[in-house]
């Protein structure tokens, strides 16, 4: 069972600060089920490379009567995947062997937890009940780049179909300790199992090492199922902590009650797509559906689309929205897909209008570029609206700190002469001409809250 975290982070030899571990030696430590090892396969100031390798003894747990759930007869106790696979082992051992870096803390460097930095983690075996789809469900809406590859049960008989484990590598640019909490919860997500008991305690742990991100993830509801391993108290008490937690944006200092900016924001977009006078319009990043609620009473809007990279996020609009229950002519209007903003997807060329809401700065800039050539040279509706967070704007919320954001998952804030930079820069590129206005009230020397560019594609 291994796990490798690898940085090229300048000097990349930072990652043995982070993980409070020497890459110099090799260094182990006891879990219940086995023993953990620690080295580093490559070593300099351009790359690193850390593994955590789990040497598990499928004897021994089942001795210890821990072993993996489900064991229906004798044999299996014995013949089970737990020694080759990433799953709670491996959280456990990320917990003991990372704990330091788990928890934000770096002794001899203590800028180094705060500071983000370019990761890649291979995981050679993750077991995913749910296929690709579920590991897109839960890393891309943090941010992460998935290489994702099926294996086979078995190569010499490959009649026997393809098997629920993944070669995965991820990538990303976070702080240590975000990587550390994302991969401690989700490993055993993706596994739908634990291999000990869960208790009340567990609620504790995944509040602790969720509580920068799960709140504001799409996909928390099932996160919380499958982390409790499906008991209904545990997970009643884990979502009523998380409700406690959600605090309102923080729009809402300036703006009472919090949902009037949100409804603004929105009923103002749907006005500047009805003023296109498009009849095929695309909500790309639609979240839970509450612009494309706005736009299908509007006769104008022929044919509807609905992206987003979550699926659940697509179930819950499904599902507000009543599709199934409106009329054939209705659902025939609108469309709802999932697929991202960083690949090229037909299905969303030629439309007369797209709209992205409170989309872009969740995108560091690597994946921001890919979203402009995919959206600007292929996809290349004839209008493009775009809303983002003006960030002069934020010297009015007395809760929020210099040089912070509005929300966590935010890569960037920018002021309105960065959004014109981009937008104009993008407008001369494409060939769009770019209009740019305030949303919500203005204020004569920090603008709005909200910021929006208006793309026409010139003939």
């Amino acid at each position: 069972m291994l796990l490798t975290i690898t940085t090229t982070h300048k000097p990349a030899t930072d990652l043995g600060y982070l993980l409070h571990k020497r890459p110099d030696k090799t260094q182990q430590v006891e879990l219940s089920g086995g023993i953990a090892h620690v080295f580093y396969p490559e070593v300099s100031e351009t790359r690193c490379t850390a593994a955590l390798l789990l040497d598990i003894d499928p004897v021994g747990l089942v001795r210890k009567d821990n072993g993996p759930a489900g064991n229906d007869f004798a044999l299996q106790q014995y013949v089970n995947d737990r020694p080759y696979v990433a799953s709670s082992f491996m959280s456990a051992a990320i917990a003991k062997a990372y704990s330091s870096a788990l928890n934000g803390r770096c002794k001899d460097r203590p800028e180094l937890p705060a500071t983000p930095m370019p990761f890649e983690i291979r995981l050679p075996v993750l077991p995913v009940r749910g296929g690709e789809a579920l590991l897109n469900d839960l890393f891309l809406p943090l941010g992460y780049t998935i290489i994702a590859t099926r294996l086979p049960l078995d190569e010499k008989f490959p009649a026997w179909g393809e098997s629920r484990y993944f070669d995965v590598t991820l990538v990303n640019t976070v702080t240590m300790q975000q990587l550390l909490s994302h991969l401690y919860i989700l490993i055993p997500v993706c596994d739908n199992d634990k291999h000990y008991w869960v208790g009340k305690e567990e609620v504790d742990k995944l509040m602790e090492k969720g509580k920068a991100w799960l709140d504001q993830h799409p996909a928390k509801e099932l996160i919380v199922q499958r982390y409790l391993r499906h008991h209904k108290a545990l997970i009643s008490d884990a979502i009523q902590s998380l409700l406690k937690e959600e605090l309102p944006e923080v729009e809402a200092e300036v703006v009472a009650p919090r949902m009037r900016a949100h409804d603004a924001r929105l009923l103002m977009v749907k006005d500047e797509l009805l003023a296109t006078g498009a009849k095929s319009v695309a909500d790309l990043g639609c979240g839970e559906g509450k612009l494309l609620r706005l736009l299908l009473p509007e006769k104008q809007f022929e044919k509807i689309l609905g992206m987003d990279v979550s699926y659940r996020s697509l179930e819950i609009t499904q599902r507000k929205l009543k599709i199934d229950r409106l009329p054939l002519s209705q659902q025939e209007r609108i469309q709802l897909v999932q697929g991202s903003l960083t690949y090229r997807d037909k299905r969303i060329e030629g439309m007369d209008a797209a709209a992205l809401v409170e989309v872009i700065e969740h995108l560091d800039e690597p994946r921001l570029a890919t979203l402009e050539k995919v959206l600007f040279e292929y996809a290349r509706p004839a209008h493009v609206i775009i809303t983002t967070p003006n960030a002069e704007y934020n010297v009015k919320f007395e809760s929020l700190f210099s040089g912070h954001m509005r929300h966590s998952d935010h890569r960037f804030e920018w002021t309105r002469e960065q959004f014109r930079n981009w937008g104009d820069r993008l407008g001369n590129e494409y060939g769009y001409a770019v209009q740019y206005k305030a949303v919500g009230e203005e204020d004569a020397e920090i603008g709005a809250l909200t910021q929006m560019a208006i793309f026409k594609k010139k003939e």
